[in-house]
């Protein structure tokens, strides 16, 4: 009944990074062809970078920090 039990067990950290990987994939691969040209990549990293502080400003705010 419990043949190959601790193998399933095993075999699921695996499958996470696995589903994580290909949504992390998915997510950003068409913003790749955005990175080779500078004049899209300026705004990107000013996006990433405002949007990081967005959210740390809102939690530290929320949390009394």
């Amino acid at each position: 009944m419990f043949d190959g039990f601790w193998d399933n067990v095993f075999r699921y950290p695996r499958y996470l990074i696995t589903i994580l990987a290909g949504i992390f994939l998915n997510t950003f691969e068409p913003l790749f062809p955005l990175l080779k040209r500078p004049i899209t990549l300026i705004p990107l990293i000013g996006l990433l970078f405002g949007g990081l502080a967005f959210i740390t400003f809102t939690l530290r705010a929320m949390l009394g920090y």
